[in-house]
């Protein structure tokens, strides 16, 4: 009987879609279980086979659950707004709403065709209007609460999509998107205070079951620190506020340095003699990306301020004061005070400019490089903190500041407030005016949502910084919902990261038109069971969602404090050449491909099967094979099936390990050793050259999550009754499980010299008795006494001889 697989893999793609084989139910009655992947961005280039990875596991999880009982959602939509759109419609001329429908039309077969059981019933994208209505709703809430402010602020500008991009979005000093030179400017941004939110983001990481790396990457973003903020006067007359997380070294504070946006650069503009050189240097400085500026191997440079100085606190002493790029206005104050003797940076600028070096943490020669090992260490050259350990001095010193009103304690977060606003056409409008009236930024009353995006002739961006909108008059021209005078509506439109902050909320209740979802909805799905995505996403969407559940949270909408349970990360499928899949590397792999060739079946075993789930691992096309040819070898055994809707005596030790094997690896992530497992039992049914019916059902639905289409077809085919995906899965006895022999290894004086099967309830002395029996044992103690005799239950014996 030929298995032929693009027949049966279409036949039970139709028969799940018109049944909606896959809908989660409003029965809140049952127990839930919401299974969710990333909400995937369709790009014109459509999925390759790393994509199915994430797909496929959650999948596996989602039917399993079914036929464990559950409700299960498991829902799939379109984050359709953002840069990779518009920059395609603009590159080829075709609107973005065509784009993006012509994409998501393109994801969707493609999804549709690896057989994922997504409850299409849910589908939502973030470009249709009943959705960013909501998106919209949020912002408002947010703006209300204080939180959505704009602010004057130098932000990162990419020279190519003329965009402002969110620090996240700058990778290696390059704009992640579309790889052109990224420079500061000073713009009038929209920002969303997720700094208010930075210590509960770090918190309640304990309420949730995240792998370890994830947990690390979201708190090295947030980057909490201790220390203290100290207050350098200055011969202006200002106070330079500086942060520093080693108050400890204030005595060797010889020079302070503050970015090129400090606005008292501007403010000392007529003390400063040199001012012409300082402002030729900031203009230099803004064509550097924050990565270029603070690269630890690159060449210091820097202009001092000649005509003002700074005083230390602690002796009064006058130091210079340099502006240089390595300080960014965006983290701490934008001033540092550096002490050169115990920090690599500020050694090579103090040699570089012939700064003094003053040694306060005893060890090393600070004249010929810095001394950085000095977390513990004694104080030297520092007055009243000489002799102290470096934790004693930090104390002493940050309540010295407090009681002489020098400074005082502080935590600090490397976290900065979101940019939120795009000078681009494909984003959700931003639902306010600004009315000279009323003094500012006036929100448009909620019942007017969804604040539509309009068509416009030209969606390019702009020469000048401005969103396209800008030039709609008629659009752009308002009356103040407050007090009806004239005003105009904000141009920028929202960042892409926006309407992927709550869709998991939505899916909850995804056709609701009177509130982003109802309180029983939210109530009953919530928290996501278990969400997987890309590690590339867990310090950027990740953290952008979980402030906005907080905040959701905090305002009542949402009852739990965190949106997800449970996060994982899958490994990257690389080239056969062991490198990241690429179009320039000519590696990429097309999953349409794969499944015309092998069959959507194939492709998902092979993506699970293929290494450890949460590693990385080169694609083979060797190794697809192996699994193609599995799938023919469990259709086959319809050729050997008989009756016996029980286990055979021969297989049931055997049935019920696998059983277990396979629940309990598909909830641990090992999806590789589950089919392993499957794959070891079926060479024990085809030794025997006969499968009952019991076993072969039993098969079947374990192999269902995995390969969905071949095992419907067998169910259907056999008559085994209903559809397979219905039906319960099967239960282990524990009893059944175990073993009725281990292997055990016997050593002589720790080297092992054979290796015993013995019953596993065997006693100390019977394990003893049987091991000295074995000949390689008796040779290795021959004429020798037995010093120690050790029995480890079910692992070793040994035997220490004299």
């Amino acid at each position: 009987m030929k298995y032929d697989f693009s027949q049966i893999e279409k036949k039970w793609q139709d028969i799940w879609a018109k049944n909606h084989t896959f809908a989660a139910t409003n029965d809140f009655s049952k127990p839930k279980y919401y299974a969710l992947v990333e909400f995937p961005y369709p790009s014109g280039q459509g999925l390759h086979v790393g994509h199915p990875r994430s797909y496929t596991a959650m999948d596996i999880v989602a039917r399993k659950r079914r036929m464990q009982g559950y409700n299960v959602l498991y829902p799939m939509g379109w984050d359709a707004f953002g840069l990779p759109t518009e920059n395609f419609a603009i590159k080829n001329h075709i609107h973005p709403e065509v784009v993006t429908k012509n994409n998501v039309a393109r994801f969707k077969a493609q999804l549709q065709g690896l057989g994922l059981s997504f409850d299409w019933d849910r589908e939502i994208n973030t470009t249709d209007p009943d959705y960013y209505k909501w998106t919209q709703w949020i912002f408002l809430q947010l703006f209300k609460k204080g939180l959505a402010y704009k602010k004057e602020m130098s932000v990162n500008w990419c020279t190519g999509c003329k965009v402002v991009l969110a620090n996240e979005e700058v990778v290696g000093g390059v704009c992640e998107r579309c790889g052109s030179e990224v420079v500061h400017k000073v713009k009038s941004q929209w920002m969303l205070k997720i700094t208010e939110y930075a210590q509960r983001l770090i918190d309640d990481l304990d309420l949730v079951d995240y792998i370890d790396r994830v947990k690390v990457s979201q708190k090295n973003w947030i980057g909490r620190s201790t220390g203290a903020e100290v207050l350098f006067d200055t011969t202006a007359g200002d106070v330079l506020k500086i942060y520093t997380t080693r108050p400890d070294t204030l005595f060797g504070a010889t020079y302070m340095v503050i970015s090129p946006e400090h606005p008292y650069l501007e403010r000392w503009k007529d003390k400063i003699k040199n001012y012409d050189a300082v402002r030729a240097y900031c203009s230099d400085a803004a064509k550097k990306s924050d990565f270029e500026r603070t690269e630890l191997v690159k060449d210091k440079t820097g202009v001092k301020l000649e005509g003002v100085m700074g005083l230390n606190p602690v002796n009064d002493t006058e130091i210079p004061i340099f502006v240089s790029d390595y300080v960014l206005m965006s983290y701490g104050t934008g001033a540092i005070m550096a002490v050169p003797a115990h920090d690599e940076r500020d050694w090579d600028f103090a040699k570089k400019f012939s700064l003094p070096i003053i040694e306060v943490v005893k060890g090393g020669d600070v004249q010929q490089a810095a001394y950085t090992d000095c977390d513990s260490g004694v104080m030297v050259n520092s007055g009243i903190l000489d002799g102290l350990s470096v934790d004693e001095a930090k104390k002493k010193i940050t309540a010295w500041l407090e009681e002489h009103k020098k400074g005082y304690p502080k935590v600090n977060y490397k976290l900065r407030d979101w940019v939120f606003s795009r000078q681009r056409y494909w984003g959700e409008p931003i639902p306010v005016v600004y009315c000279e009236h009323c003094g500012g930024y006036v929100p448009l009353p909620e019942s007017e949502l969804p604040l539509r995006l309009p068509e416009v002739a030209s969606y390019e961006p702009t020469d000048n910084g401005e969103s396209p909108l800008a030039a709609m008059d008629e659009w752009v021209n308002v009356k103040c919902p407050h007090c009806g005078g004239p005003a105009k509506r904000e141009t920028d439109t929202m960042p892409q990261w926006a309407g992927s902050s709550w869709y998991f909320l939505r899916y909850c209740d995804p056709h609701n038109d009177k509130e982003l979802a109802s309180r029983e909805a939210l109530e009953y799905w919530l928290p996501v069971d278990w969400y997987n995505g890309g590690m590339e996403h867990t310090t950027l969407h990740l953290l952008y969602s979980r402030f906005w559940h907080k905040f959701l949270y905090d305002i009542g909408v949402v009852s739990t404090p965190e949106p997800y349970q449970k996060r994982t990360s899958h490994g990257m499928i690389l080239g056969e050449n062991g490198e990241k899949m690429s179009k320039s590397r000519g590696n990429v792999v097309n999953p349409d491909d794969i499944v015309r060739e092998y069959g959507a079946d194939t492709l998902r075993l092979y993506e699970m099967f293929i290494g450890d789930f949460e590693k990385s691992a080169p694609w083979s096309s060797a190794s697809i094979k192996g699994c193609k040819r599995f799938l023919e070898r469990i259709w086959n055994l319809q050729d050997v099936l008989v009756e016996g809707e029980g286990y055979s005596p021969e297989l049931e030790s055997s049935m019920h390990k696998t059983i277990k094997k396979v629940t309990e690896d598909i909830e641990s992530l090992k999806f590789n050793t589950a089919i392993a497992a499957m794959m070891g039992l079926l060479n024990e049914i085809s030794e025997r050259r006969q499968v009952t019916r019991g076993e072969y059902k039993s098969l079947l639905i374990l192999l269902n999550p995995f390969a969905p289409h071949i095992t419907e077809e067998i169910w259907e085919q056999q008559k085994f009754g209903g559809m397979l995906n219905m039906q319960d899965w099967p239960e282990f006895d524990e009893e059944k499980c175990k073993d009725e022999t281990v292997e055990i290894v016997v050593q002589v004086n720790g080297k092992i010299k054979c290796r015993l099967g013995v019953p596993v309830d065997i006693s100390n002395e019977e394990a003893i008795a049987l091991a000295k029996a074995e000949p390689a044992v008796q040779a290795a103690c021959a004429g020798k006494s037995f010093v120690k005799e050790i029995y480890v239950k079910g692992k070793l014996v040994n035997l220490v001889v004299k």
